[in-house]
Order: structure tokens, then sequence, then C-alpha cells
């Protein structure tokens, strides 16, 4: 596992031991920037279930003005602190050690640009609170601006809509998937003609 590309590329990643994590694979994390390479630079960016964090580390590879690490699992955590370290990233970043929600509550009212989740694949119950979560125009996570992305299986394809989420894309690749989601903009009606 490396990092693309940018300030850090080529430079090593290492995962967590242990079978518990599964890391976004190179090429797949190659695919999602090849799509959102133009939006990274200055982003605000979330790294939900993050793992090694080998994906939001990326987007600080690629400029990234700010990036939110949200992971429970210790030996992950241990991944991602020893890869900033190992890499000399100074800052810009921060780690949320309770995991997902919290990290979301803590930053409601202050949407991201771009927020990438990753739970386990069978998680499905994870998938549904995260993305209900961010879809709940009262929290206002997303803008009009955010987009929000999300991998799973392409075994178990994920709702077309999460509250005010709506998929606009997704991208297959072997047995993985990333579903696009944006906030939903309501149809602007039309004045009636009277004659």
């Amino acid at each position: 596992m490396r990092v693309i590309a940018g300030t850090y590329r080529s430079r090593p990643l290492q995962a967590p031991k242990g079978l518990a994590t599964r890391p976004t694979s190179d090429r797949l994390r190659e695919t999602l920037f090849n799509v959102i390479a133009m939006r990274v630079p200055g982003a605000s960016f979330a790294d939900l279930y993050a793992g090694s964090g080998a994906v939001g580390i990326e987007a600080i590879s690629r400029g990234a003005s700010e990036v939110h690490f949200a992971e429970k699992s210790t030996a992950a955590v241990a991944a991602i602190r020893g890869n900033l370290r190992t890499l000399g990233v100074p800052g810009g970043f921060s780690i949320e050690l309770a995991g997902v929600a919290p990290l979301l509550k803590r930053l409601a009212g202050k949407p991201l640009d771009l927020i990438f989740l990753d739970p386990p694949y069978e998680d499905a119950e994870e998938y549904r609170k995260t993305l209900t979560l961010l879809g709940d125009a009262s929290q206002e996570l997303v803008n009009e601006d955010s987009l929000v992305i999300a991998e799973h299986t392409r075994k178990q394809p994920l709702l077309d809509r999460y509250g005010s989420l709506v998929r606009t894309r997704t991208l297959l690749q072997g047995d993985a998937a990333l579903s696009f989601y944006k906030l939903a903009v309501d149809e602007p009606e039309l004045p009636t003609l009277v004659e």
C-alpha cells in the first residue's frame, strides 16, 4: 500500500495487523481520486471508518486543508498515527478515537467538502446510520457543494437516497463499488402563467 500522488507520492503506508481492517486498495483509491482530484486542494475532508488512514492521507498529500479521521480500533489508530509520523505530516488533521458519530456531532454546523466512508462491508447498519445522519439537514454536515462517497461491496448495493442525500453515480471495480451522494436540490416551482 502506498500514497498514489501529491506531496507524499509513492511513500509506503502500513495497515493495521490482523484481518479486522480491509484497506481500500491502491487501485480503488486511484479511481476515487481521479474522480475527485479537482475538489481536493483546499478541501475539508472526512475519512470515516479510516482503518489505516490511507484515503485521508491521500487527501492530505493532494492538498486538502484539513482531514478528520474517525476510527475506534486501537490497532487502526496506531497505524494512522504511525503513517502520519513516518510521512512527517506536520498538521492539518485530527483523529477521533471514539468513532464516527462523535466526530460528526463535533462537526455539526460546519459542512465538509468531501466525506468518505468505508465501514465493514457486512455492516449494513453502519452504512444506514452514517448516511442517514449525513443526510439529516438539521445536522448541517453537508451543503450543496459537498460530496459524500461510500465504498461498499457491489453485492450489497446502497439506497438511492438517505434523507437529503441522493446518489448521483456509482463506480464498480472488482468486488468493490463507490457510491457518490450529493444534497438533493429541490426543483424551483415554475410560475403559473395566467392568461
